[in-house]
């Protein structure tokens, strides 16, 4: 393996927001940086509270923040050196820019509410970064399972988590992972239920198993556009829609 990555990432809105009128709250994105140590892929996705007026924006904020913050970190660092102080400063930044929207909007930070699944892989570390609901799962090299680092938080009531405008803080999961990853799926709460078994608390391998399956058969580097295509019209699609009418968003990636 080259060390590079391919993925594909897609975002649907639910069909619940589509009666509703409102916009999808989701926001996903990925960018492979290139360091001295090899290739580093980042990834991020971010569910806007539902509840909130301004939650596309802040889940949009939240990832462009992310992926800032990972460009910036690894210009000048390795990513052994990562860890839970830095992880926090990331939040703060995510906090501060929210505040700045949320006063030229005349609103409130939470009005701009939002969770946080970011990852970083590379080329024997991964790292994991979490406030609220959706997952990050990974399949580490020679691994017959997928596995969940960091499992979805869920409030005192139902349907309720943790986000980034949480104050005083949110509740922060980072997770370091020693050895190398070979594949990796980051998804918002919406299809939660779909791909992960809440009682044993494991991923549901042979949905990670079939979704990766066209990106190891593609023969591109970086974004495979195509299969962002077909994810999401498969997102979009009624096998998933009559299980969940929620937003949607999710990533995949394989190393090559």
């Amino acid at each position: 393996m080259s060390g590079n990555w391919r993925w594909a990432g897609a975002r649907s809105i639910g069909t619940s927001h589509i009666k509703s009128g409102a916009p999808c709250q989701d926001y996903a994105c990925a960018k492979e940086f290139l360091t001295r140590e090899g290739p580093v892929l980042a990834a991020v996705v971010s569910d806007g509270a539902g509840s909130v007026s301004h939650a596309e924006f802040g889940s949009r904020t939240v990832c462009v923040a992310f992926l800032r913050a990972c460009g910036e970190f690894l210009g000048k660092s390795p990513l052994a050196v990562f860890d839970e102080e830095i992880a926090w400063d990331w939040v703060d930044a995510m906090r501060e820019a929210i505040n700045v929207k949320a006063e030229a909007a005349a609103a409130r930070p939470r009005d701009f509410a939002a969770t946080l699944v970011g990852l970083l892989i590379g080329a024997d570390r991964t790292i994991i970064v979490h406030v609220g609901d959706g997952a990050a799962v990974v399949r580490c090299a020679g691994a017959d399972r997928w596995e969940v680092p960091s499992w979805p938080f869920q409030g005192e009531y139902a349907s309720t988590t943790s986000f980034v405008t949480d104050d005083p803080q949110p509740r922060l999961d980072v997770v370091a992972i020693d050895g190398r990853v070979d594949e990796f799926a980051l998804f918002s709460d919406g299809i939660e239920r779909m791909v992960l078994d809440h009682v044993a608390k494991i991923p549901h391998d042979p949905f990670f198993n079939r979704m990766t399956g066209p990106l190891k058969g593609s023969s591109l580097l970086g974004e495979d556009r195509s299969l962002s295509s077909a994810l999401r019209s498969y997102l979009d699609g009624p096998n998933v829609c009559e299980r969940t009418d929620d937003d949607k968003s999710l990533i995949l990636g394989v190393r090559v």
